[in-house]
């Protein structure tokens, strides 16, 4: 009896020493079976998914620039000759970096080469890089954005465009349809700049031309109406008849002085010398009532008249010929800038049909993939210490 007495507080004392040693024991086994499960087992899982069903992926690269002509007019006034100098634009590669992401851009090439079709071509195998076959224009254009990587230097405005497919020959076709879709942007967005550096040069010229045609209709229904071409070569005309009369009038003049002189009063040669002397005089007064205001020219209208019409509209011609001179040489050097300014599209790296797939990088997925497994075990248990250290 005193035996079992001094024996009791030997295995009170053995059990309360074996409770912490199994308590730690089963934490560590709850932590190596939690890292077995979180950690190994979808290590696992993805190691076989990307060995087994993960498909290949092909590479093309495409490298271009924005570039924009420069014509040097020392040149052109020199031998007519153009020098073309390339320059970046600030904002045209800004536009075609969103361009590239686009929704239009994904929707127009979808229309040429059937995207979705080409991308869900492996989706029963590999659902996880595949693209779903039911899936909207807004899923088209996300799957796009990680299938096309745009990589845009700001600095150099230089942009290179990484197409990934599961065929080579996909990507290739992929690659050259996105450039062609950027070069027709940039044509597209030159010709807007051209028509609106013209537009206001081109409406002036217009006007002007309008002007011209309204100007030369109205001298041609005047010299239509008068049947006079020109009516400052006409009264000139008449300045020559009236000289020549005048001058026939002197000479008749001066032969009745020099016949009164030796003949009779009775003579008939001094009757007939002085008709011929008022006749003379009748005749350049007609002449001179012509230039009058109520002097009546060849078709009944003053010459003056006519004068003071025709001076008004060759005036009117001769501002709208200036006017149209001066829009059309505004036109041409409008047009001239526009076409210096004009921007196209050039290729550093043209796409070429890759050999061998890129992608997906299995290993480094693979670490990747670990990592963030092991960091999210990490954080969780250090989330039970302090749950049970708080206790």
């Amino acid at each position: 009896m005193a035996e079992t007495t001094t024996n009791t507080p030997h295995r009170a004392t053995a059990a309360r020493r074996n409770r912490p040693m199994k308590g730690q024991r089963l934490t560590r086994t709850l932590i190596f079976g939690s890292f077995l499960l979180i950690v190994v087992l979808p290590t696992m899982i993805w190691a076989w998914y990307l060995w087994e069903r993960a498909q290949d992926q092909y590479v093309a690269t495409v490298g271009f620039s924005v570039r924009k002509e420069e014509a040097d007019p020392t040149l052109d006034l020199l031998g007519g000759l153009t020098q073309l100098t390339g320059s970046t634009s600030a904002s045209d590669p800004d536009i075609l970096y969103d361009f590239l992401r686009s929704q239009d851009i994904v929707a127009t090439i979808n229309d040429q080469l059937d995207l979705g079709r080409r991308f869900s071509g492996v989706y029963d195998i590999d659902p996880v890089f595949g693209y779903h076959p039911d899936g909207s224009l807004e899923d088209l254009t996300k799957y796009w954005r990680k299938q096309v990587r745009v990589d845009y230097d700001s600095a150099s405005k230089l942009i290179t465009l990484k197409v990934m497919a599961f065929t080579s020959q996909d990507a290739l076709e992929i690659a050259q349809a996105a450039f062609d879709e950027s070069s027709r942007t940039i044509n597209r967005l030159s010709d807007i700049a051209r028509d609106d550096a013209t537009r206001f040069s081109r409406d002036e010229l217009a006007k002007a031309q309008e002007s011209l045609t309204v100007a030369r209709q109205a001298m041609t229904a005047f010299r239509m109406r008068t049947q006079i071409v020109d009516p400052e070569a006409d009264l000139e005309g008449q300045m020559t008849v009236l000289n020549t009369l005048q001058t026939q009038l002197v000479e008749a003049m001066v032969a009745q002085d020099t016949l009164r002189e030796t003949a009779r009063d009775d003579d008939p040669r001094l009757n007939q010398g002085q008709r011929k002397i008022d006749a003379l005089k009748a005749q350049i007064d007609a002449e001179r009532a012509k230039f009058g205001e109520t002097g009546e020219g060849p078709n009944g209208e003053s010459y003056a008249e006519m004068m003071a019409e025709f001076e008004e509209l060759a005036a009117d011609m001769e501002f709208a010929e200036t006017t149209y001179r001066a829009a059309q040489s505004s036109y041409e050097a409008a047009l001239a800038e526009g076409q210096r300014q004009s921007r196209y599209l050039a290729a550093h790296i043209e796409p070429r049909l890759p050999e061998t797939p890129q992608l997906p990088n299995r290993p480094g997925l693979l670490l990747r993939i670990f990592a963030i497994l092991l960091l999210g075990w990490a954080v969780l248990l250090l989330f039970y210490y302090s749950v049970r250290d708080r206790r």
